[in-house]
């Protein structure tokens, strides 16, 4: 979906101080170095999605992501709507391609790009940082990039203010069909009383 409406401001832009950006992509660096494993989220996409796969990284941030499942030998895409943390990936991480874009009007096929993706992981509390209600959409377009029955990972916290009632309307307004709901990445039983939600919906 692009018809160049124009973008509500994500709340990543709106509601952190200046310099926050800057500062995460620092936090993450430190981790990296002190061996700190921030390959979770990736390794669980990995593990259902067939080798040398084509993956979406929609709300890359900094690249942590889209740069773990590029060494495990995908071929992956990263965007995000900030460009520090674009910038920083490309730093960063080697191989993926790396691409400032807003998830609100999302249209890589305008950019040239026709395939259609195997994957998408939206990881690092994306939905939550999002304008508030635009949840839908940002699913939507992302589903529009996707084949049929491809794996929709996401990942957040609802003490962000983003519930799973909310989550999941937004599932079904862009078809998305929720198949398995974690606790966390490595795979920890939901129970309602869960605050992070990791789920793996699909493409109809």
């Amino acid at each position: 979906m692009s018809d160049n409406t124009p973008s509500p401001i994500p709340l990543w832009l709106t509601e952190n101080e200046e310099g926050h950006s800057q500062r995460f992509v620092e936090h993450f660096r430190d981790l990296r170095i002190k061996g700190a494993d921030l390959e979770g989220e990736a390794r669980l996409l990995d593990a259902i999605v067939a080798p040398h796969s084509l993956i979406l990284d929609a709300g890359c941030g900094a690249g942590r992501v889209a740069g773990a499942l590029h060494q495990r030998g995908h071929r992956v895409f990263g965007v995000d709507i900030d460009p520090i943390l674009i910038d920083a990936a490309k730093i960063d991480y080697l191989g993926p391609t790396w691409i400032q874009a807003d998830l609100y009007n999302l249209d890589l096929r305008s950019l040239g790009f026709k395939e259609e993706f195997d994957a998408c992981i939206l990881a690092g509390n994306v939905m939550p940082y999002l304008a508030v209600g635009t949840g839908a959409r940002v699913l939507s377009n992302v589903a529009k990039h996707l084949r049929k029955d491809a794996p929709v990972v996401v990942g957040f916290s609802q003490a962000r203010g983003y519930s799973l009632k909310e989550f999941d309307r937004d599932l079904s307004v862009a078809n998305l069909e929720t198949e398995l709901r974690f606790n966390s990445w490595d795979l920890r039983p939901w129970t309602s009383d869960s605050d992070y939600l990791v789920t793996i919906a699909r493409t109809r």
